[in-house]
């Protein structure tokens, strides 16, 4: 499918892979539409236009959604929006907070839906093209679905629902012409990457078999726009990680 000349949604854009993401689609010819929490610092790219949504608001999402489809035709969708603060389940403070799970599940695995589903419903709207193909949506996972670490059962249990949903999902919507698959990133660079001081992130680096480096959040949106223009991919979750396998901690 070709990217050029369609509307494209991305969620988490203002910033690490979500930012990288629009600008790629962007520079494919896509007229992005990127969403998140805030928009008011998000760096200006040609175009890219940013929309302030929640994507755990159906509301907002829905709205989202329309205004991207009247720019249309809406054939892409990126689900890059995500959060996860580490906690045990047994800590020196006592149990996991309850309500943060439940947080961390609603942004990165219901919010990840509810775009999903808003979304298809308008591109399953779109003329078909070859083959009755019409779109495709790419969701975010981690290792962390596969190897999660001491500290990310919250984060751990989301991104694994989201790999879980990958091929029911394609099934799904097959009949609708829209392909659904999803990218696992390893370590990446991003700015949250960056405040933990270069040390860390040479000791992080040292860890991948090879490239012995941080992948590129640029790595990342190249991989989604693969994904968009190769027809055949579909139901399958894709791992970027330099061959990366996370130990206990």
């Amino acid at each position: 499918m070709q990217i050029d000349n369609v509307a494209a949604v991305v969620t988490g854009a203002t910033s690490g892979l979500g930012n990288a993401t629009a600008a790629a689609l962007a520079a494919k010819g896509a007229r992005v539409f990127g969403l998140d929490l805030d928009i008011a610092t998000a760096p200006q790219i040609d175009g890219v236009t940013y929309l302030e949504a929640d994507v755990t608001s159906e509301d907002q999402v829905r709205a989202a959604v329309a205004h991207a489809a009247e720019q249309g035709p809406l054939r892409i969708v990126v689900n890059c929006a995500g959060i996860g603060t580490p906690a045990r389940i047994l800590g020196k403070a006592g149990v996991h907070d309850l309500a943060h799970y439940a947080k961390v599940v609603q942004v990165n695995l219901i919010g990840t839906f509810t775009v999903l589903a808003l979304a298809a419903e308008a591109i399953a709207r779109t003329e078909p093209l070859d083959h009755a193909q019409r779109g495709v949506i790419v969701n975010t996972a981690s290792v962390a679905a596969f190897e999660g670490q001491i500290g990310q059962a919250a984060y751990s249990s989301s991104k694994g629902g989201v790999v879980g949903l990958t091929l029911p999902a394609a099934r799904d919507l097959a009949q609708h012409g829209i392909r659904v698959n999803t990218v696992a990133p390893g370590i990446v660079d991003t700015p949250m990457l960056a405040t933990l001081g270069e040390e860390v992130r040479k000791s992080l680096a040292a860890g991948v078999p090879f490239p012995k480096r941080l992948a590129r959040p640029s790595e990342y949106a190249d991989l989604v726009a693969f994904i968009v223009e190769h027809d055949y991919l579909n139901g399958e979750t894709i791992r970027m990680d330099g061959a990366l396998r996370l130990a206990p901690r």
